[in-house]
């Protein structure tokens, strides 16, 4: 009898000092609060009644790095590396948003660098509102000439013309462009994108000295 009175000490002993440890353990992961102090503590205990909590506490922490990294470089990148390593995270949402203005300003920083028809309008395109928006718009009223490279009886014929200035000339006329006939006029023309008047002057005289005609004309 005093056998088992003893085993059954041992084992209550056992069980209280086994409840501290765990108890112990818990409150110093909890005061560290660190993803490596819950992973330790996983190790040592991963069916406590904590165990729960502990993994939790990992996924927060891992988040909120996550997120603390994409917001310290603050690109576009940063924010697609956010939501692929947590799509269902905390700050996702606000990654959603990040990650669409910081696309938005990379396409207007390109489009505001390179000033042309083409850029202003394919930015007008992906992001017809905001601030960005009308200043692509104020940007394009002053494209308001064309370098006129020649006028054609047939569409057949301007669409030949246009391959051949497009080849030749692409650079200086950003895009060679065929405007049909209007009214009962049944002429084609062949004309640049379109220019500010000094893009247009410049664009005219590099063509004149290839030996192109052309013609500044305002739209």
């Amino acid at each position: 009898m005093n056998l088992i009175r003893g085993l059954c000490f041992l084992t209550a002993a056992a069980l209280i000092v086994a409840c501290s440890s765990v108890e112990s353990d818990w409150t110093q992961a909890s005061q560290t609060n660190t993803v490596a102090a819950y992973q330790d503590y996983l190790a040592k205990h991963p069916d406590s009644p904590h165990a729960a909590q502990a993994k939790q506490q990992v996924q927060t922490l891992q988040d909120n790095q996550a997120w603390a990294t994409a917001q310290q470089v603050n690109t576009a990148e940063s924010y697609q590396q956010y939501l692929a390593a947590e799509p269902n995270g905390a700050h996702a949402q606000e990654a959603h948003g990040k990650l669409t203005d910081a696309q938005r300003a990379a396409a207007w920083q390109t489009a505001k660098n390179t000033p042309t028809e083409s850029s202003l309008q394919g930015f007008l395109q992906s992001y017809p509102q905001g601030p960005e928006a009308d200043q692509a718009r104020s940007m394009l009223q002053t494209l308001d000439y064309r370098v006129q490279l020649g006028s054609f009886s047939s569409a057949d014929a301007a669409d030949k013309a246009k391959t051949s200035l497009q080849s030749k000339f692409g650079q200086q006329l950003q895009q060679v462009v065929v405007i049909p006939p209007t009214g009962k006029s049944k002429i084609y023309h062949l004309a640049s994108a379109a220019m500010t008047q000094e893009q247009a002057g410049a664009a005219c005289a590099q063509l004149r000295k290839s030996g192109q005609r052309c013609e500044v004309l305002k739209k």
